[in-house]
Formats: structure tokens, sequence, C-alpha cells
């Protein structure tokens, strides 16, 4: 089983000596196998809370208990909590419900279950042939570093030394030198499957140049990547643009984004692509010889995306049935549940399904047979339906002596999305999944550009801004403030600046909070 990490740049850098020769461009994507079955290290023993930074104190050990009772319940008694009701609790619930992932022994941490993971391996399929295509190679880095390298790049450790988890105990004796986790590991406060746990998975790269034009390059192309990822695969309409001073990775030179509205109208910062300048080759002293056999330190970028992702297609596009996926990134594209009442009906029923399975098998599309008959076909229409399947084929008595399927789509709920006498013959049901999972992708993703256009309101001045955070939009106005000006909105608004757009309006600008000149205009959200 392959999944993917990240090391922190420091344990990169360490790698690379003053000595060593390089070449213009090295560039590396940095993937962490795993064994099936890992034990976890023992760091802490607390409850785990899914709350986010921005709701209320962690869950209670009664409310903890209350929600593993609810994932242990059969499929018939679990109910999902309406997303206008409680947005965290449907959240919650539709984790549980449809199967995605667990509660861990240690506070923060979660078991990734199959469905849950294979919509991870969905996202890693497609980045990892991005990054061959762009010319990224796979490599591996320790799990632990010196603690040593965190302090050698001064704004980096002020930035991550609160979510460091480190080890002073190796083999029963106390360590000469405390080593920090590097690789997936972030001590977070507050936590929510997914989105923010004490150990994810990700894939970050890192990549060194001769110039700094080169590094810029990079950066751009990758943060294009993932830009194209979330429309074309993931279906969620992201806002691309530069983080602020304030916002930027700590010890990078610039931050792009791409900023990602959820359901419930709060930003996700949904994957960042670094340029790190010089910053931490000066502090490791990592170099290259240039074409006039001079040393110079070398140009880094650093870019990832995560299994946060996972629970951005969550909240993007679910609604009170449970999870709605894209099909792109879906572990089940169709399901074939068959219906029969007398025993009599049962083999030509089942004969059939199987025949439609192997077609759509064949024809490349991902097709489960639910031909277990000990659930009623009603459950399992919600079933699979809570898992987000975007297409389900229903054949019975009538469908077989017609050569016809009844096909019902996920997103498009009751009678309007079921379409009656599909031909079973294979090119016209081939062509006719195919097709119409092609409109849900498309579908998916027009929804929520109108939903995310929707909910950005332009200001022009500080009180519009702060009418639109009070009532859960985004806020998109020019800003040429400082970076005390910055923080003052996120003190008084509890939003924080999440990009200045790529796509910035001409004319000229008057910024909202000083009314002097500005260049650019600002989307400032709350957020994850």
């Amino acid at each position: 089983m392959v999944v993917v990490a990240s090391l922190r740049l420091p344990s990169l850098t360490s790698l690379f000596s003053a000595s060593s020769r390089s070449s213009h461009r090295a560039p590396a994507a940095l993937f962490r196998r795993r064994h099936s079955c890992r034990r976890q290290p023992f760091l802490a023993a607390a409850k785990f809370s899914a709350q986010s930074a921005a709701s209320s104190p962690p869950e209670t050990t009664e409310e903890l208990a209350v929600n593993q009772k609810k994932s242990s319940k059969t499929n018939q008694d679990r109910v999902i909590t309406p997303r206008s009701q409680d947005f965290n609790a449907w959240y919650l619930d539709v984790i549980a419900n449809a199967e995605l992932a667990d509660y861990g022994p240690v506070r923060g941490t979660m078991v990734i279950r199959p469905y849950g993971y294979a919509i991870w391996e969905a996202i890693q399929d497609y980045l990892n042939v991005k990054f061959k295509e762009t010319g990224h190679s796979n490599m591996y880095f320790p799990q632990f570093i010196p603690y040593s390298f965190i302090e050698k790049e001064a704004s980096h450790v002020e930035g991550f030394s609160p979510e460091l988890a480190v080890v002073t105990i190796g083999g029963g004796k106390e360590l000469e030198e405390k080593l920090v986790w590097a690789n997936v590991t972030r001590w977070e406060m507050r936590t929510k499957p997914f989105v923010r746990t004490l150990e994810f998975l990700w894939q970050e790269g890192h990549t060194a140049h001769a110039t700094p034009e080169e590094a810029e390059e990079e950066a751009m192309k990758m943060i294009d990547v993932y830009t194209k990822f979330a429309y074309e695969e993931a279906a969620i309409p992201v806002v691309v643009g530069r983080k602020s001073r304030e916002e930027t990775f700590a010890g990078a030179v610039r931050t792009y984004t791409i900023e990602a509205m959820m359901g419930d109208r709060k930003a996700l910062q949904a994957g960042t692509s670094h340029n790190l300048g010089q910053n931490f080759s000066r502090a490791f002293d990592t170099q290259f010889m240039d074409e006039n056999g001079q040393r110079q330190h070398i140009w880094q970028t650093s870019w990832a995306v995560s299994t946060r992702f996972v629970g951005g297609i969550i909240m993007t596009h679910g609604d009170d049935a449970g999870l709605m996926l894209p099909p792109k990134l879906a572990p089940v594209q169709v399901v074939i549940v068959p219906i029969w009442k007398k025993d009599d009906e049962k083999v030509g029923v089942l004969n059939a399904a199987s025949s439609v399975k192997e077609v759509l098998h064949s024809a490349g599309v991902k097709v489960k047979l639910d031909d277990s008959d000990t659930r009623t076909p009603g459950w399992k229409f919600n079933f699979w339906e809570m898992k987000g399947v975007p297409i389900r084929i229903e054949i019975g008595p009538r469908d077989v002596a017609s050569g016809s399927v009844v096909i019902s789509r996920r997103d498009v709920p009751g009678k309007q999305g079921k379409v009656f006498g599909i031909s079973m013959e294979p090119s016209t049901l081939v062509g006719y999944v195919k097709d119409k999972l092609d409109e849900i992708q498309a579908s998916l993703l027009a929804k929520a550009t109108s939903f995310r256009d929707s909910n950005i309101v332009d200001v022009s001045s500080y009180d519009e801004l702060k009418e639109a955070i009070s009532q859960g939009k985004w806020a998109r106005g020019p800003w040429s403030a400082s970076d005390e000006d910055e923080a003052r909105v996120k003190e008084e608004t509890g939003a924080t600046i999440r990009c200045f757009p790529f796509e910035q309006p001409a004319g000229t600008k008057t910024c909202l909070m000083t009314g002097q000149p500005a260049e650019e205009i600002a989307i400032f959200a709350k957020s994850y």
C-alpha cells in the first residue's frame, strides 16, 4: 500500500552538502510508503476532538461516547443531521455513516477506512501522473529530524514550534538531542477529521533551482496543477491567488494557494505552493556549482495537498442524504441493485445484473453489484446514496423481460433523477452511463460555482466587510493596508485574507480600510 506524505524542508536541505554538485533543476515529489497495518506510536492519551478551530471546545467524553456509539449502529438506524441544522454534526455523521473514517486511539487521530482511503488513492493517482509529466521523481525521507534543524531558520521555528511533536526518549534512554516528527505529524489544538488531524497524509514536493526565476516558475506551475485538479477532478471551483505576508508559509518568500468555499461558506485552504527563495539554503548552506564554476545557494520551492482535500469534497458536495462524490474520484461510480420478490425471479435477475456489471467493468467503469440478500432494495438505495455513488442501476423481473434497466442519478433526487427503459445492449448502456457520469461531474462543478459566486460580496469599506463576514459570506475588496490592519480585521471579525486572487479587476482601486490607492483586491473569509 502506498500513501503520500511529506518531510518538512529542513530535513530535505540537510541532505544537500555545501560541497555537492547540482544541475540547474533537481525536482522531487515525495511519497511515503507504509505497510497496510502500522502500529501507532504512543504520544499521548487524550480524547479526540472533531471540532474546528473556529467552533466550540473539544468534545466531552460523553459526546465522544455518543459519536462512537452512533458509528457502530446498524445502517438502518443511521440518521444524518441536516446540514442546515448543524453543519459540523452533519459532517461527522457523513464520515461515520459513509464509512470514510473512524476515531483513532490518540486524540486527534483517525483510522481512514477503505472507502475513504480509496478517495485519497484517486487523488494520489491523478497527481502522481501530473508530477511525472512535469519532471518530478518520488522519494522517501526519514520520519525524524534533529530539533536543531528546525532552529536553523528563525521564522520557520517560530511558526511551527507550537505544532511540533517532540521525541525525548528512545530505547528507554533520554536522547542527547530531541527529535521532531517531521513527516505527517502536527500537534493541532482543535481537530476535525480529514481537515485538521494530529496525523495526516499528504504529498509534498521540493525542488531546487539555479535562479530565482526558475523557482518562481516552478511554484506557479504547481499551483496550476492543483487548480486544474480541483476543477477537473474534484469539481471544486477554487479561488487561486497569493497569500498575504501575514498568511505566508513560515520561511517562504511567497505562498500561492487554492481556496475553496465549503457548504457552510467557510474557506478551506485546499493546497499551497511556496517559493522559498534562498531562506533555507542559506540556513543549511545548501549550494551548487554554477556554469562558471562558482558556488551558489540554491533557490527552492515546496508544494503540497493532503487528505484535507477529502474533507473539502465532503463539505462542498454533500447533502442531507450524505456524501455526493464527483465521478472522477468516486471509488464506485455505478452500483447495481437487483430486485426480486419470488425465488423463481432471483436467478434471472442476478444473471442480468452480473451481465450488466461485466459490460460496464469491461468499459472501464468502476461498478459494484450489491447482490446481498440480507437487506431490502430500499435499504440499499439509501445506503449507496449515503456513500455518494453517482449512478444507481436497478434491475427487476420486468426489466429483464424488456432487456432494459432503470438508472438514477445521485445529484438529482427523486423521480427527476430516475430514467426508465435504458437498453441493456452494451453499446447503448455504456454510452449512456458514461455520458451521465460526465454530466454529473459538470453539474457538481456548476452547482458549487454558483454557490461560491452567490456568497462572495464586493465591499468598498471596512463596515461593509464586517457586515459581509457577519452574514457568513466572503468579502472581496481593494486592500493596501498594513499588517497591523490585517491583524485588526482578524481580531474583530474572525476573518483572514484568504488570498489576493490572480484574477484582478482592471482600473484604479481604493483601499477599503485606509482610503489610499490599492493595486489589488483581497478576499476575506472565516476559515477552517
